[in-house]
């Protein structure tokens, strides 16, 4: 006697698994993780609605059969029936008609849906975006009629002022301003090396650099100048990191007096404190100049400042900045931030 009742329900059919591989446009093509290729090679279809998708030419090459197909969210679960897996490739943009529509289906209830899976094959690594401002600075250099007629020497005063405001936003605590300073401060570097790759072969001889070529030396300039960290050498102290520094940068200047490569063109009170660091850092035996007037007076408290470690220059900020608010605060003006 059959124990079975008549009325038992069949199996489920298996629904199946649908796969969107994403990858990011700033990882070269092809370099995919491990669980990428694994579900590329494994999977019963790859659909990639896109002819011209950066990873087509390397899947092929990999044995990866694509058809191009851009099914609709029905379509797309009807492909996986039995237990089936598909792989869709979006574009950079994605594929917003896709994924509404299957979010609708999962939605109504009526659908059997298949196991649904976001499967990143590249990720951004620290620093992606980075990428994202050089190909956009050098399209606003080609393309926009202000920025594509700017020199070294027309962007001088922007980086100064880039600079002063980002000093202000720290001085403010203003962590917004910050971000946004630090951005305009670093647009001031790609740019100035954005207008670099166009030298070359001119009346002054210059040669072309690049963005790489100015990460480049900053990066090698890092690791010489901290053996501590790249090399056998030991520091436990800040000293002993500042004094690392000095030894490296005197071997790589070759300088002839400890002033050189001071800019004479900064603050009164930072140009005389930084040439009070270099002569105290230096041993050089000199007396502070002597005369009359306030410049020798200020020179004096400038160096006696840096003795003490205090930054004359931040010290005279502050002080300022305290003079501004009680100028206001006597005009009976309120600060609004």
């Amino acid at each position: 006697m059959n124990d079975t009742p008549a009325s038992a329900a069949a199996p489920a059919e298996p629904t199946g698994r649908i796969v969107l591989l994403t990858a990011s446009h700033r990882v070269a093509p092809g370099l995919l993780s491990w669980p990428a290729w694994q579900t590329l090679h494994a999977a019963d279809r790859v659909l990639c609605a896109d002819p011209g998708h950066p990873q087509l030419p390397y899947l092929r090459e990999a044995g990866v059969e694509v058809e191009q197909e851009s099914p609709d969210a029905q379509e797309l679960v009807a492909a996986c029936a039995g237990g089936r897996t598909v792989v869709v490739l979006p574009s950079g943009e994605g594929d917003q008609r896709l994924t509404d529509g299957l979010a609708r289906l999962a939605g109504s209830g009526r659908v059997a849906m298949p196991d649904l899976e976001l499967l990143p094959g590249s990720y951004d690594l620290p620093g992606a975006r980075l990428l994202d401002l050089v190909q956009v600075m050098d399209r606003v250099r080609r393309e926009c009629p202000w920025t594509s007629r700017q020199t070294h020497e027309g962007l001088v005063k922007y980086a100064i002022e880039e600079a002063y405001e980002l000093v202000e936003a720290i001085e403010d605590g203003d962590r917004d301003a910050l971000r946004e300073e630090l951005g305009d401060v670093l647009l001031q570097v790609v740019f100035h090396a954005r207008i670099a790759e166009e030298a070359g072969g001119g009346e002054d001889g210059a040669e072309a650099f690049s963005i790489d070529d100015v990460a480049g030396d900053l990066v090698d300039k890092l690791i010489r100048r901290h053996p501590h960290v790249f090399g056998d050498a030991t520091a436990d102290s800040p000293e002993d990191v500042s004094a690392h520094w000095q030894a490296t940068k005197a071997v790589e200047k070759q300088r002839d007096s400890v002033t050189d490569g001071i800019p004479l063109g900064q603050p009164g009170l930072a140009l005389a404190a930084k040439l009070a660091g270099r002569v105290r850092a230096g041993g050089v035996a000199v007396e502070l100049p002597r005369g009359e007037g306030i410049g020798y007076e200020l020179l004096e408290l400038a160096a006696r400042a840096e003795a003490s470690g205090t930054d004359p220059e931040t010290a005279l900020r502050a002080a300022a900045r305290a003079y501004r608010d009680a100028i206001r605060a006597a005009e009976g003006v309120e600060d609004t931030v």
